[in-house]
């Protein structure tokens, strides 16, 4: 009898095992779902259990390298990403100028497109606390001399369906020297995401800087902890000699850098109630070569007839929310949180139009099966509030001229409807997830412009309307 227990035993864990072995996928869940149904039934011991899954995290990283051909040293790698479509509307009740729209002045100036959004990435983790990844991005061409859209991985359908092309959204690496007891500290260079946690009035959330950032975290106890980042970026390259295009007396050769660093409190005072309060500072250094670089997705800066920044750009920045959850909620799955959130910022660069600000409030947040948000906020942000080509480019006014751009006379910009800052309004998102790897969202800006030069009209309002699908893997 206790032969054939053990026999039974024996090959039962030998089964899990080599279950094990098979793939990722059924390493981490299937052999491990075996392995504590073994331990329920009482054929293995916590002992044995945790022996043979020590055994099999090692058998399986020996087989997946020797069919791989992978590095001793890479521990692990994660493969993820997000395929989205988008339906679009673009709406304006204004009348059409002599600029805009040829001349027609015609109303109901709509625009309306149809997108899709692809993201794919690989993370490789290292011993020694390495990382390095990539992630590669649709999005439409922008610009004669660099491709893409830095605020956007949107590809817009037509074109009698040509090819689109893939873009390189990310490329980095990553070392965590200190990642014990209260702290928490890593540096990464490269193209990377965004570093920094401030809301998409400071930063798209699509932007991904270049260049090298630290990023830390100090636990103060179990409730309250300190998260902290800083980095520089390139903006642009300074080229060697002026180019033939560009005004000889206003080049130089010096590039342009983005410098900055934010810290936030984050407290746990309750299990329902919650808070976080930051702040940070940034600084646009050399900006007076960004007209080189032509890829202008936004606009609201105040510039000269050139597309030279008239004023420089030190914002400091202030944010805080507060969440209340509640234990249940109607049509809701899980603990449901409530965020009351709200940011400012201050351009000490500037004398004039030089703050911003939002508020708002979220209920719930979706991501899992059967969870939801909705949110409102309403934002309010000056011409040079901060820097435009870096905010987001969703947040769309209407320009039925050229807007001025020179104390001194003269314009720089587009016409149409324009994201970036010189913009007030209002945004609503609902959000729902039919399951853990489905999104469903509709989403709406309605904005008008603080200030209207130059003939626009008083009204500029424009509506920005988005209706998303979003499968993550």
């Amino acid at each position: 009898m206790m032969k054939n227990h053990k026999t039974t035993r024996l090959a039962m864990a030998a089964g899990a095992a080599t279950l094990a072995a098979l793939t990722p996928q059924a390493h981490a869940q299937s052999s491990d779902a075996l392995i504590d149904k073994l331990v329920e039934k009482g054929i293995l011991t916590v002992r044995e259990a945790q022996d043979l899954r020590d055994d099999a995290d090692k058998d399986f990283k020996t087989a997946f390298q020797a069919k791989t051909g992978m590095a001793d040293w890479v521990t692990g790698y994660k493969i993820s990403g997000d395929i989205r479509g988008r339906y679009e509307q673009f709406t304006t009740g204004n009348p059409g100028s002599s600029t805009y729209n040829g001349g027609a002045g015609t109303t109901g100036l709509d625009r309306i497109r149809l997108r899709y959004r692809l993201r794919f990435g690989i993370t490789v983790n290292m011993e020694d606390n390495l990382e390095a990844g990539f992630r590669l991005g649709s999005g439409d061409p922008k610009g004669s001399n660099n491709g893409g859209n830095p605020l956007s991985n949107n590809s817009t359908f037509g074109q009698n369906f040509n090819q689109k092309p893939v873009y390189i959204d990310t490329a980095y690496g990553k070392w965590t020297p200190i990642n014990s007891g209260s702290w928490m500290l890593s540096g990464t260079i490269g193209k990377m995401d965004n570093p920094f946690k401030f809301t998409p009035m400071v930063f798209d959330p699509d932007l991904t800087p270049e260049g090298a950032a630290i990023q830390g975290n100090y636990l103060i106890n179990d409730n309250h902890s300190i998260a902290f980042a800083a980095g520089g970026f390139v903006l642009n390259e300074a080229y060697p000699n002026p180019p033939t295009s560009a005004p000889g007396a206003l080049f130089s050769s010096e590039s342009s850098f983005l410098f900055g660093g934010q810290v936030t409190w984050n407290a746990k005072w309750s299990p329902k109630l919650s808070s976080s309060l930051g702040g940070g500072a940034f600084e646009l250094v050399n900006d007076q070569t960004l007209y080189i670089n032509n890829t202008f997705i936004n606009q609201g800066n105040t510039r000269d007839a050139n597309g030279m920044l008239v004023y420089n750009y030190i914002p400091l920045i202030a944010d805080a929310s507060v969440t209340y959850t509640l234990e249940t909620f109607p049509f809701y799955t899980g603990a449901f949180p409530i965020t009351v959130a709200g940011e400012g910022l201050d351009n000490i660069g500037a004398h004039r139009e030089n703050r911003g600000y939002w508020g708002g409030i979220t209920f719930g947040k979706s991501g899992a099966k059967h969870t939801w948000d909705l949110s409102y906020r309403y934002e309010y942000l000056e011409s040079d509030a901060w820097y435009d080509q870096l905010v987001d480019d969703d947040n769309v006014g209407f320009y039925a001229n050229p807007p001025v751009r020179s104390d001194n006379g003269g314009n720089f910009g587009s016409v149409g409807y324009v994201s970036g800052t010189n913009v007030k309004g209002h945004y609503i998102r609902f959000a729902y997830s039919p399951t853990d790897s489905l999104v469903l969202s509709i989403t709406c800006y309605v904005n008008s412009l603080i200030n209207n030069q130059n003939g626009n009209l008083p009204q500029n309002s424009a509506m920005h309307f988005m209706a998303d699908a979003m499968w993550k893997f």
